[in-house]
């Protein structure tokens, strides 16, 4: 396996794995790997010739309130579990690299930025466009691999794909949770035992509405009232059920819906989120 900082490099190997016929595989992260983004890596492996994996931390997805010198940087596990899972190539940029110091352009997604995570965190979809991106860029034509745990991301991600006509498939991959039903991420090593315990009401609260929707109700109104008074949190966010296309919230489960939700439980904050009604096209 190969590791570089460099996107001149990084075009370099790339190119190299595709003059020999090679289908390139693209995994992007922020690093601090765990099951869920081994399971996305190991997919890349199984589905295509030459597997790249990035590793960045992304100084423009993250807001004014938002200490990015906190974000958990685990950089020789990464390695450790690219290498296991079998990727090729490992690009590790810093932010000089990514970003030159008079950089003026910016990218933004108009209509699914807008709602949960984008009222929450102004300018967050704004820096994951403008890196997604720059990535699919530096990788070229690829399939590139996104967990459902972060919808909305990865549909401001087929926008940007669509709108812009780059040669990405953008793969969609399941949510991977531990046994307790928690959604794996980076952040649930911030959690105390008793924090995590009250974690778990997320993911129960987005269970009752599946529930619900199963024995025939389909007033939004009143599955989120229910799922509501489910959740064991300090604070939050959004608990909302919406179009699995436009984000929009629904007043009525017609087939297919995202249940979205975050919460903070003491200095953690939690995504998560579901698809009830059917299965996404």
């Amino acid at each position: 396996m190969n590791a570089t900082g460099k996107i001149s490099e990084t075009r370099k190997l790339i190119d190299a794995a595709r003059h020999e016929g090679l289908r390139v595989g693209f995994v992007p992260t922020m690093g601090a790997l765990h099951a869920g983004h081994v399971s996305l890596i190991e997919r890349a492996r199984a589905e295509n010739g030459f597997v790249v994996v990035s590793i960045f931390v992304n100084p423009t997805q993250f807001g004014a309130n938002e200490d990015l010198s906190k974000y958990p940087r685990t950089f020789a596990d990464d390695l450790e579990a690219c290498m296991a899972a079998g990727a090729d190539l490992v690009f590790h940029p810093d932010a000089d690299e990514m970003y030159p110091p008079d950089a003026t352009t910016t990218i933004h997604v108009a209509g699914v930025t807008e709602p949960m995570e984008g009222e929450h965190r102004p300018g967050h979809f704004d820096g994951v466009a403008l890196v997604c991106a720059k990535l699919f860029n530096i990788v070229g034509a690829c399939s590139a691999y996104f967990g459902e745990k972060d919808a909305q991301q990865v549909r401001v991600i087929e926008r940007v794909v669509m709108d812009l006509d780059l040669p990405v498939e953008v793969v969609r991959c399941e949510t991977v949770r531990d046994q307790d039903g928690l959604a794996l991420s980076s952040r649930n090593r911030y959690l105390s035992g008793d924090e995590r315990k009250r974690a778990l009401s997320l993911s129960r609260a987005l269970r009752s509405v599946e529930s619900g929707v199963a024995n025939g109700q389909r007033s939004a109104s009143v599955l989120l009232d229910e799922a509501r008074q489910l959740l064991d949190a300090d604070a939050v966010d959004y608990f909302e059920i919406v179009d699995p296309t436009t984000l929009a919230c629904v007043e009525t489960v017609n087939g297919p819906v995202l249940v979205c939700g975050a919460i903070r439980i003491g200095a953690t904050r939690l995504i998560d989120n579901i698809t009830v009604g059917g299965r996404l096209t």
